[in-house]
């Protein structure tokens, strides 16, 4: 898009110039005729001097004309490419900020969780899945959990070693408790979505979760590589 604004921008010089040096050659020509020389000739030979300067005038004008006409369609083309510019790159943001790949800010809430082994209140892949699900619900724009971005392909895994240990894997990176789930979104009713009784997520986990609403949070954007191997834009008939 540069590059052609570039463009656009030279050629309307070059052809300024053009139009500036074809009126400069004309006012010179006139300039340089000779008074005494027309005084001395006969009607006829006016005549033909007139006919020939007209000529020259109209010439130049039609020039003139063309050219106006020509900067006009340039000057166009040149608003319309940066307009489309600007609308391409609005929407390009739009749709990065959209798949999670920007980082954002904005008022929201923040959910932080504490594995107190307790088996009452046991913490594993499904209570961060419970989680995300009701803050979605809500409203929610923008999550993360310990700073890694939730998108459409995010996933929560438990993960079981030999020795019984456990631990959680989000986005494929493991995360240790306490997890920090923020997000952006209308404050108050994800906070009232949260705490709805019995059914509202704090409601739930009553000793290993508190709830803090903030009218600033920062989430970082999808720090992972997102490959897209088997699906294509289907194309219009």
């Amino acid at each position: 898009m540069k590059k052609g604004k570039r463009v656009l921008t030279i050629t309307i010089g070059i052809m300024c110039f053009i139009l500036t040096y074809v009126m400069f050659m004309q006012f010179r020509t006139v300039e340089e005729t000779n008074i005494t020389e027309i005084e001395t000739l006969t009607e006829s030979e006016l005549r033909e001097k007139l006919a020939s300067w007209r000529s020259r005038y109209e010439e130049t004008n039609e020039k003139l004309t063309q050219t106006n006409a020509t900067l006009a369609e340039y000057r166009q083309k040149r608003e319309s490419n940066q307009e489309a510019s600007e609308l391409l790159e609005k929407e390009l943001l739009q749709a990065k900020k959209i798949a999670g790949l920007t980082d954002v800010e904005g008022e929201g809430v923040i959910v932080t969780i504490t594995d107190t082994n307790n088996d009452i209140e046991e913490i594993n892949d499904e209570t961060l899945t419970i989680l995300l699900n009701e803050l979605k619900l809500a409203g929610a724009e923008a999550i993360s959990i310990n700073d890694e971005r939730i998108v459409n392909m995010s996933d929560i895994v438990k993960i079981e070693m030999s020795d019984g240990s456990t631990f959680i894997l989000v986005n494929k990176k493991r995360v240790v408790s306490p997890y920090v789930v923020k997000a952006i979104g209308d404050k108050k009713y994800l906070e009232s979505a949260l705490t709805t009784k019995t059914v509202g997520f704090m409601d739930q986990f009553p000793k290993s979760a508190t709830l803090e609403t903030k009218n600033n949070i920062v989430i970082n954007k999808y720090s992972s590589e997102i490959k897209i191997k088997y699906s294509s834009i289907k194309e219009e008939k």
